[in-house]
């Protein structure tokens, strides 16, 4: 009798072994939680304020409100980027992918700092310190569209990149509109591409 007629078989890897060990081995990153705060924080902190701006407004809402609801929602939705990055860290045992994802995690600071140097520069170089209402919305959805971008391309993430891409590009075309318009495009095709992504995340994630 053969070792061969007498070794165990074993079965061949499904596709859902094999997604697993790709996961495993990129260090792929859940962002549900992600798209839904940083959803939620476009939909309710730039629709406020395209409801309460303008030379003719829908609302009366306090000014300070609007702000107050981005800044949680992007607070809530940067903590749950952190945490599912470091569940994707210990899910891995490659030390080049831990080290990519400890690097991806310092451009959010290093991003962001230079973000703020740029806008408090201007604003006090043109003397105008309105230019920070106009510059940050926008500024801050074209760096986190560029931040996506660079995730996406490291963990090979198409959605990741492709919302990251569309971020980017619509962040800087509501530069062309003025005020409340500009706060209706971030509300909508930002707020909108957050939602259609928090779907797809839910099914890729399956």
């Amino acid at each position: 009798m053969s070792l061969a007629a007498t070794a165990p078989a074993t079965a061949a890897p499904t596709p859902s072994d094999r997604a697993a060990s790709a996961r495993g081995a990129t260090g792929d990153v859940d962002n549900l939680a992600t798209y839904i705060s940083f959803g939620l924080a476009y939909l309710l902190g730039h629709g406020s304020a395209a409801l309460s701006q303008g030379d003719t407004p829908l609302l009366d809402l306090p000014g300070w409100l609007p702000m107050t609801l981005l800044g949680a929602g992007l607070a809530t939705g940067t903590v749950a980027a952190t945490r599912a990055a470091l569940r994707a860290q210990r899910a891995t045992t490659d030390p080049d992918t831990v080290r990519t994802g400890q690097l991806l995690g310092a451009l959010w600071v290093t991003a962001f700092a230079a973000l703020f140097l740029a806008i408090t520069g201007l604003s006090s170089t043109l003397d105008n310190p309105d230019i920070q209402t106009l510059l940050w919305p926008t500024g801050s959805g074209f760096v986190v569209g560029l931040i996506y971008i660079a995730e996406g391309a490291t963990r090979r993430n198409i959605l990741h990149y492709a919302l990251g891409t569309w971020l980017a590009l619509t962040s800087t075309a509501a530069l062309l509109l003025g005020n409340p318009g500009f706060y209706w495009i971030l509300t909508l095709a930002g707020g909108g591409a957050y939602a259609l992504a928090t779907v797809l995340e839910r099914r890729r994630t399956r």
